[in-house]
């Protein structure tokens, strides 16, 4: 009953006087439109440069527009072509699936380890941590142009060092069955942002936990197991939302190194979208592969959040 109650008034009739008795004054006020002046420039970019476009291209796709000329409607043609007739879109959601179910865990994984790594203190790991981040902060440009002559077939960095161990060189860039791989590979340079959310984790898992284990006779894989896994899953689910939605939108390195080739093996799906939108000037067509995309990467992130209730472990919850 006392929880039910506030200096001496029901709770209720408390909050409401403190309603009734508090009118903000001419300085309260003041402020408010202040803040209200100050966030409008943010509101009104907002607006103008992300929703109204969205807005658009929902429209742009029901229609043919190819920004020279008006836009003719069309209804859901451009969708019936699209999940019908259109062999391309198929095979660049194959190449775009394929690259996340590989690059989405890989990266995870090498990001979480080499972050229980950079945890240990020794002498110098500010400069190994600085190293491991100066690629998120690289031009993707300069990166993909980078990559693509460490793997070019002629003259190409990996394949000299293939070659003077004695093993098989490849033709990476050029060769559809094994292309793909390199941008899984390619991925690994920018995993220096998951690093840093898990080394903020791993820095404030409490010490208490691991001393209390250590009493109880856990060994090291124990500790590792029962109380760093569950204190990181949280960051491992936002880091795993964040990848997925990047890795569906990969596409500098394809349109840099390959063009989406050989034989369409690199045709990312944003490439595709790009490719319709800048290059065939199809706006509408490419706005229907623009919402298509954002149905696709929202009932991933929906599933997601639905299965973290199974797996991810809040510590404010206990």
């Amino acid at each position: 009953m006392a929880s039910r109650y506030f200096g001496g008034w029901p709770l209720t009739t408390a909050l409401m006087a403190l309603q009734t008795k508090y009118r903000p004054g001419p300085l309260a006020r003041k402020e408010a439109w202040e803040g209200r002046l100050y966030i409008l420039p943010w509101v009104a970019g907002f607006l103008i440069f992300t929703i109204g476009p969205m807005v658009a291209s929902v429209y742009f796709s029901f229609t043919k527009y190819s920004v020279l000329s008006g836009a003719d409607w069309l209804g859901l043609d451009n969708y019936t072509k699209l999940f019908g007739s259109d062999r391309l879109f198929w095979l660049s959601l194959y190449n775009t699936f394929y690259f996340v179910i590989l690059s989405v865990p890989l990266n995870l994984f090498a990001a979480f380890l080499v972050a229980l790594l950079l945890s240990v203190q020794v002498r110098g790991i500010n400069l190994y941590r600085t190293l491991y981040y100066l690629p998120v902060i690289t031009p993707a440009v300069a990166s993909a142009l980078t990559w693509g002559m460490l793997f070019s077939g002629d003259f190409g960095l990996v394949n000299a060092v293939l070659r003077s161990l004695g093993l098989p060189t490849f033709n990476w860039l050029f060769n559809p069955q094994i292309t793909k791989l390199v941008f899984v590979i390619m991925g690994f340079w920018g995993i220096g942002g998951s690093v840093i959310i898990f080394l903020a984790g791993l820095q404030n898992v409490p010490t208490v936990l691991y001393e209390a284990a250590s009493i109880d006779g856990a060994n090291l894989w124990h500790r590792f197991r029962s109380i760093t896994v569950p204190m990181m899953t949280p960051l491992i689910f936002f880091n795993l939302v964040l990848g997925i939605i990047g890795t569906f939108q990969v596409f500098t390195g394809a349109y840099i190194i390959t063009a989406g080739g050989p034989a369409n093996a690199t045709l990312f799906y944003v490439l595709f979208l790009y490719n319709n939108a800048f290059k065939y000037f199809k706006m509408g067509y490419a706005s229907a592969l623009a919402w298509v995309l954002f149905v696709i990467i929202l009932i991933f992130t929906v599933i997601q959040l639905r299965m973290a209730r199974i797996w991810v472990f809040y510590e404010a919850e206990r």
